[in-house]
């Protein structure tokens, strides 16, 4: 499972220099990201490398859930009401409804949201920092953390296990 890190440059030859240093502790070249401000993005960062993620997988993955348990709430509610005469049957298919509709409505939110690293460090990257993003195995980040230290970022307060990986 690969986990991702964030660090801060100060400049754009900074993070190139923090890149550089991913890559020859063994980070994948399409493990290493970057985020900035918008008007830095468009000028300075080259499309492979922008991170563009959004918070629409993980809230689906949330929104299934939620939405399942209440159908199968409802469900079991409306098979305990006779004069309905909905079966277990019926139950079941609420529970498939509502997770659809739970997933459905949880992804359209999510993907408005912009993703936790923008979120958390939105400080960093209104103040004009590029946050470089690295993405790779425990072994591999503890290789490429000091590399990447060395190099002039700053390793930030970020640890999350990569999603849909």
């Amino acid at each position: 499972m690969k986990i991702r890190h964030v660090f801060s440059a100060p400049d754009m030859e900074t993070a190139r220099h923090a890149i550089a240093a991913a890559r020859s502790a063994g980070v994948d070249d399409q493990d290493v990201l970057l985020v900035a401000r918008s008007d830095i993005e468009s000028s300075d960062v080259p499309d492979n490398r922008k991170e563009v993620d959004t918070d629409l997988m993980p809230a689906a993955a949330r929104g299934a859930g939620y939405g399942a348990g209440a159908g199968l709430l409802a469900g079991l509610a409306a098979v305990a009401i006779p004069p309905l005469g909905i079966t277990m049957a019926g139950a079941a298919a609420a529970t498939i409804a509502g997770a659809v509709v739970g997933s459905w409505s949880a992804a359209l939110m999510g993907s408005a949201l912009p993703d936790p690293v923008r979120q958390q460090f939105d400080d960093e990257i209104s103040a004009g920092r590029i946050l470089v993003v690295v993405d790779g195995s425990q072994e591999v980040q503890e290789i490429a953390e000091p590399a990447i230290v060395r190099a002039g970022a700053k390793r930030l307060p970020f640890e999350s296990p990569k999603a849909m990986t």
